[in-house]
């Protein structure tokens, strides 16, 4: 194409005197050999000027954000509408239940858009600081067309089908990107951002029961089936994102678990919100299904489940007043992915001990027989999935190195960068074609699923190894006064005193005191669920101190939780 194109011109290049000439997409000419671009531009013909006549123009570096009919005049919230909208839509097409967006996340976003004065409302939230000409009444009808379409009044239209103006900023491509970017808005709850779309995203799929915790929502945004770091890309052509827009819609990384919770947890303080409905035994975000659910992935026996079970009965977490939000009674919302994970854990140190002795010991004692009646050996287990894990972690290293974290759109926070921008931009998609063709590998990740289970046990071909979920657990556990007892009787622990909320380093602390085994069955969790140590160690504590701590110590506790989120609710609604 850019052969036909730069036909007519055969001068050589200044700096390497070569005469092999590209065309940019601003029409202007450069050198495919070193990247040199000159001042001559393309002249194409225009018909769309005068119908009948032609008239010849020239493409340069000039702005194009404004039309034959003016430029669109768009909101902040209409684009994170777009991009939560798109997220939604996403998760309904891996099988979420269609009222999870038209009956759940459409209120969420609806109160949301009133508890922050941005729609809903009668005083909106401005700015003194901004003024952009006469496009208040444009800027007005933006807002309305925003309100109308998170209400579904309309449908799936455009919120950016506002009559268009010459409004918007010479800073940003929105009309009120300035508006969120002072210090005041930085402080407050009601500064959009794309980590609170997926808050929202995981506050819907609680509230509507769904099977998919929030471990597994970050696993869908890394691996792209969630549009999160490039979700920008897909508003539409009238919402032109430059300036101060790359602060609000450009991510470059994912947000962890802890943050991302926290942030779910102070926007549910935020909205102010009800009772949700009870998590029963039957949902899968209770600890009873989703605890079988990691005891598969972990290729632990089956068996062990009912001990799982006992210890949340005797944590206090297997009813569904536990495990369910509520204002008053539990004002915190649940951690279910590292709540399960954590029971399982407790319960490995019950039976197993966990002190670098006590299971190799067990293990020792086992038979080593497959087949039906086959016991389960903690040895054998441990190095089936020691290998498993470190070809899962050398496969998601690579992967991660493969994906393309760049946009290809970038968002420009000057208009004179456009040009270096878009030349770096090439200069790198040359590279990468070139080291394809060298090493005859795609630069994505090859084979990307959207699977909830990281391993896959069985005979089948491609298996991470043989399932041990059918082993008997007779070596560790045997009858005693007609009771199943397990044969290890003492169990250790660290300090159950809670720490701080803002000590960080309390597992590093600890970390050359703990045995290694422990350790290593807490980092076997941490990448089922991608968490770091520390995060999952602290739910460890939390249902240890529930499981052993006196009663005294536990209401203590109780009504320290208890007040601090009272005090988190009490500065949100001041804010």
């Amino acid at each position: 194409m850019d052969e036909e194109e730069t036909a007519g011109y055969s001068e050589p290049c200044a700096q390497c005197a070569a005469v092999d000439w590209g065309l940019s997409e601003e029409g202007r000419f450069f050198c495919k050999s070193c990247h040199n671009v000159i001042e001559r531009t393309k002249e194409v013909m225009d018909l769309t000027f005068i119908q009948g006549a032609n008239r010849i123009s020239t493409l340069g570096r000039k702005s194009k954000t404004e039309t034959a009919g003016g430029r669109h005049t768009w909101m902040v919230c209409e684009g994170f509408q777009f991009i939560l909208m798109n997220q939604a839509d996403a998760l309904l097409r891996l099988g979420v239940h269609p009222h999870f967006k038209d009956g759940v996340l459409r209120q969420l976003w609806r109160l949301y858009l009133q508890k922050s004065r941005q729609a809903y409302c009668v005083n909106r939230v401005r700015s003194a600081k901004f003024r952009v000409g006469d496009a208040d009444s444009d800027s007005d009808s933006a807002a309305e067309a925003s309100v109308a379409s998170a209400s579904g009044t309309d449908g799936e239209s455009n919120p950016c089908s506002s009559p268009s103006s010459k409004g918007g900023s010479d800073w940003s491509g929105s009309a009120d990107s300035l508006c969120y970017l002072t210090p005041r808005q930085r402080r407050s709850h009601r500064l959009l951002s794309l980590k609170k779309t997926l808050a929202l995203i995981h506050l819907a799929l609680v509230w509507s029961r769904e099977a998919l915790t929030l471990s597994d929502l970050l696993g869908l945004v890394n691996c792209g089936s969630v549009p999160y770091v490039k979700a920008h890309e897909q508003l539409p052509e009238q919402m032109k994102l430059f300036g101060k827009d790359a602060l609000l819609f450009n991510a470059e990384t994912v947000p962890s678990h802890r943050s991302l919770h926290k942030e779910a947890q102070d926007l549910l303080l935020f909205l102010q919100l009800p009772a949700f409905p009870p998590i029963s035994q039957q949902t899968l975000l209770h600890p009873g299904p989703l605890s079988l659910r990691y005891l598969i992935d972990a290729n632990l026996p089956g068996e062990l489940h009912r001990w799982v079970c006992r210890v949340a009965e005797l944590a206090g977490l297997f009813h569904e007043s536990s495990q369910t939000f509520h204002p008053e009674s539990q004002p915190t919302l649940p951690r279910y992915d590292l709540q399960a994970a954590a029971l399982i854990i407790v319960t490995m140190k019950l039976l197993f001990g966990l002190d670098d002795h006590t299971e190799w010991e067990l293990s020792n004692n086992a038979r080593s027989t497959d087949g039906e009646g086959a016991q389960f050996n903690l040895r054998r287990w441990y190095k089936l999935m020691q290998t498993a894990l470190n070809r899962a972690q050398q496969k998601r290293d690579q992967d991660t190195a493969r994906r393309q974290w760049r946009a290809k759109k970038p968002i420009f926070m000057r208009k004179k960068e456009k040009w270096w921008i878009m030349k770096k931009k090439r200069v790198a998609e040359q590279l990468q074609m070139c080291f394809e063709k060298l090493s005859s590998q795609p630069s994505g990740p090859k084979d990307v699923t959207t699977s909830s289970f990281k391993f896959c046990w069985g005979e089948q071909k491609g298996a991470d190894g043989p399932s041990l979920h059918h082993t008997l657990l007779d070596g560790v556990v045997g009858l005693k006064d007609d009771l199943l007892t397990p044969h290890h009787h003492s169990y250790w622990h660290s300090s159950l005193r809670p720490c701080k909320p803002r000590c960080q380093n309390h597992f590093t602390d600890l970390k050359n005191t703990l045995p290694n085994s422990f350790i290593w069955l807490l980092e076997l969790f941490c990448f089922i669920l991608d968490v770091k140590p520390s995060c999952l160690y602290e739910e460890v504590l939390s249902v240890e101190r529930r499981v052993f701590a006196p009663p005294t110590d536990r209401a203590r506790l109780r009504n320290r939780t208890e007040t601090r989120t009272r005090h988190s609710a009490q500065t949100s609604g001041e804010s």
